[in-house]
């Protein structure tokens, strides 16, 4: 119960700062900006072209549904990362460059209970924030195209093709696949929290975290790296996808899952043994 108190009060705190609220802002009006683009006759023709070509009905999956899952198959990944980066890099490093931390060590709590929470904390802000994106994007595509139809998936990256003409199917698996994406950035939240735990300014954690990202992907799209990308980070991270497969590669998604959750607990260790042997009194 006293973990609960202090992780409800670590949330009061993080939601109090106005950086926490940009990444929300700037979502809604990516999204509408989207829908904007989507009620085009030019991007329409683009979209029925592609679904046709597949042998399916146009009429049946331009929906809200497909039109939510490329919001956030488009911008998750490269926009969200920013406020996933932004928040985590900030939570501890914010605090100690205000002085804050000498305050809170005054008080009979461990520097592990102190980060558990806190890391709690960001993981709840990224799982939360997925589900916040793809629900707004939602209801707004609602408001552009109705709620009929089915949901279109192709990703020709990762060689993913579903078509789910049944609105409760589709709907099911965007929630699903809104569920890996969570799971998956909860990893690049763990990359800056643990930046944030070393002795650096909360600009620096944040910056470091993106370049490790933006040279991971950058890597990854080499071809001669092609037989390697299973080492890469975002190709594990990106896995989320095969959730929207017809059938669902479970034994793929359980490793691509216990190894970003093996990373996550490696870089919390790591933050944590830096974080316990800095010196915040004198």
């Amino acid at each position: 119960m006293l973990f609960l108190q202090q992780l409800r009060g670590e949330l009061q705190k993080l939601f109090a700062r106005p950086r926490t609220w940009i990444g929300y802002g700037a979502f809604l009006i990516m999204e509408a900006l989207i829908l904007f683009v989507y009620k085009l006759e030019r991007s329409q023709q683009h979209m029925r072209g592609i679904i046709e070509r597949n042998g399916l009905e146009f009429g049946s999956y331009y929906s809200s549904l497909t039109i939510t899952f490329t919001i956030m198959l488009l911008s998750m990944f490269l926009l969200g990362s920013i406020y996933f980066a932004l928040v985590a890099g900030d939570i501890v490093a914010k605090e100690n460059e205000d002085g804050n931390l000498r305050m809170v060590f005054s008080r009979p709590i461990s520097r592990l209970r102190l980060l558990l929470v806190k890391y709690t904390a960001v993981s709840l802000y990224t799982f939360s924030f997925v589900f916040f994106v793809g629900i707004t994007g939602y209801l707004m595509a609602i408001a552009a195209v109705g709620w009929q139809g089915g949901l279109f998936v192709m990703e020709p990256k990762m060689k993913v093709f579903a078509a789910y003409p049944e609105w409760w199917e589709g709907a099911w698996r965007l929630a699903l696949s809104a569920a890996g994406i969570g799971l998956s950035m909860i990893t690049l939240s763990s990359i800056a929290f643990m930046f944030s735990c070393l002795k650096i300014k909360p600009a620096a954690a944040t910056i470091i975290t993106l370049t490790i990202l933006f040279v991971d992907m950058i890597l990854q799209n080499f071809p001669f790296f092609k037989p390697y990308e299973s080492f890469f980070i975002t190709w594990r991270m990106g896995n989320w996808i095969f959730l929207m497969e017809q059938n669902i590669p479970w034994p793929k998604l359980i490793e691509s899952y216990a190894l970003l959750g093996g990373l996550n607990i490696t870089l919390f260790v790591i933050g944590w043994t830096s974080f316990q042997l800095r010196d915040f009194k004198t």
